[in-house]
């Protein structure tokens, strides 16, 4: 990225600049040694042409077509959806072509305060979490919590108790049911959580006779079932199973662990023009980092990959990987279509306001967040990491279910890039990364850091070094991220089905 004076390019082959901030029809800006002379009114984060653009030409940014021009646009002209339209249609194949190279890091391994658990995952929380099996179970859920929390307030090595509720649960068939079921499975084995209170009704669908088996086998001291509908008073009882699991919490202290044990989710939400080249590069090299030292990075967002997919197919790590891909891309698209819906209605509103207008566009943005590391696996929907390295896990763009799927998927911190703000908070720590500076000052209670600093000089490394450290504290216990100071905290599941 090159910024002069009040605009921004991006890649030396693209016929489009970036606004820097509000500019006036009239306006002369500069791009490789040329002046141009606005024609119209451009707002920050929008784009500009830098040469005549014909009527069906690309329109190119970071390198790469975002859609073609559906009129004739002169130099200095606006360019957004009124005069942009995508390229992408339907299902495509697609060939494996590898381009990718190992990503070299240098100095000696950092390290982070985790808790090892005995089934050999390391969490950076030490928290009882109390699941419902069901909605109608929320209400005793959050009583529970509540009591818990005032019997036994936080230590040095125990972080409190938390209310995993959702709306599922009940009602649903086939895919749908088990959809929910896999989700909170793996969530009562994630290890932020020392201990876990398994909450059913009784008469659900995904009571525990059925929920059970898709959770396997598990430590008994560790995780704690009860049947509301079978106790006299679920309250008195759920409190007796939350002495006998705090004390198994309490048998747990922080470690030195490496970096390498890290398992990170990055996402981003409410993306603007800026997300791309600020937030989301900057993150990126954080992904080369961790993944370079031996870590494991999750990413989704499926549909936010379309029209940048074969950038990640090409760091496939072979073919297998590749081909699994290749599926997901694929199968998302049967998806839309299942339903009758335009595979590429994309972006949203607000991705609009802020500048974006393709999707293709949304996507070579988005994809920044995986840096330049190789892909290691392709996950489905609801399963688990194997492998370390840059992992893509099948999930929509909505950023309740994936992200609730990236962190039942074994990650046990998020990092989430935002151009527009958003202040909710998920399962496992999330830290919030701006964009721009206008976001991360407004929304200060919101925003850990601000990424905007890049478009006022500071490198996108040093940045990057930043904002690792504010990762490593937060996993070692240090500090707390606004969402997880606020108490934030939610999760929601994929429905693809009939409710009954």
């Amino acid at each position: 990225m090159i910024r002069v004076g009040n605009v921004l390019r991006v890649h030396e082959n693209d016929n489009v600049v970036i606004a820097a901030s509000p500019l006036s029809k009239g306006t002369v800006i500069e791009d490789q040694n040329q002046k141009i002379t606005l024609l119209s009114d451009i707002p920050m984060g929008h784009k500009i042409a830098t040469r005549d653009i014909k009527a069906g030409e690309n329109i190119m940014r970071y390198g790469n077509p975002i859609g073609h021009a559906t009129e004739d646009i002169p130099q200095g002209q606006y360019v957004h959806t009124h005069n942009v339209k995508t390229n992408l249609s339907d299902i495509v194949e697609y060939r494996y072509q590898p381009n990718f190279k190992p990503v070299e890091v240098k100095g000696e391994m950092p390290t982070f305060e985790g808790y090892c658990r005995p089934d050999g995952k390391v969490g950076i929380r030490n928290e009882i979490w109390v699941i419902p099996t069901v909605f109608c179970a929320n209400g005793p859920v959050q009583k529970i919590v509540e009591l818990a929390n005032q019997k036994y307030p936080r230590t040095e090595n125990f972080d409190g108790f938390y209310a995993l509720t959702h709306p599922n649960g009940c009602s649903q068939m086939g895919e749908d049911a088990l959809n929910t079921q896999k989700i909170l499975a793996n969530l009562a084995k994630h290890p932020n959580a020392a201990g876990v209170l398994l909450v059913s009704l009784g008469c659900e669908v995904n009571n525990l006779d059925a929920f059970l088996p898709v959770l396997g086998e598990y430590d008994a001291k560790r995780i704690k079932t009860m049947i509301c509908q079978e106790v006299e008073d679920e309250i008195a009882v759920g409190m007796q199973l939350i002495d006998e699991l705090y004390a198994y919490a309490s048998t747990f202290k922080r470690e030195t662990r490496p970096l390498s044990d890290l398992v990170l989710a990055v996402n981003c939400g409410g993306s603007d023009g800026f997300s791309g080249i600020t937030a989301n590069a900057i993150l990126g090299r954080v992904t080369d980092i961790i993944t370079g030292f031996g870590g494991t990075v999750i990413m989704t967002e499926v549909p936010e990959m379309f029209g940048a997919e074969h950038i990640l197919m090409n760091r496939a790590a072979n073919e297998e990987v590749f081909n699994k891909l290749v599926n997901m891309i694929n199968d998302y698209k049967q998806y839309y279509k299942r339903y009758g819906q335009v595979i590429y209605d994309n972006p949203t509103q607000g991705n609009k306001a802020g500048g974006i207008s393709t999707l293709e566009e949304k996507s070579l943005g988005c994809i920044q967040k995986g840096g330049q590391a190789i892909v290691t696996d392709v996950l489905k929907y609801g399963e688990t990491i194997k492998t370390k390295g840059l992992n893509l896990i099948s999930g929509p763009g909505n950023d309740l279910v994936g992200i609730t799927n990236q962190e039942a998927a074994g990650a046990v911190i998020t990092v989430f890039t935002t151009g527009r703000g958003t202040p909710a908070g998920y399962a496992v720590p999330l830290i919030r990364v701006g964009s721009n500076n206008t976001v991360s000052t407004r929304k200060n209670n919101w925003i850990d850091y601000n990424a905007g600093a890049v478009l006022e000089g500071k490198s996108l490394d040093q940045a990057a070094q930043e904002l690792l450290e504010i990762i490593l504290d937060v996993a070692s216990g240090k500090k707390q991220s606004l969402a997880e100071a606020n108490g934030y905290r939610q999760i929601g599941m994929l429905r693809d089905g009939v409710t009954n």
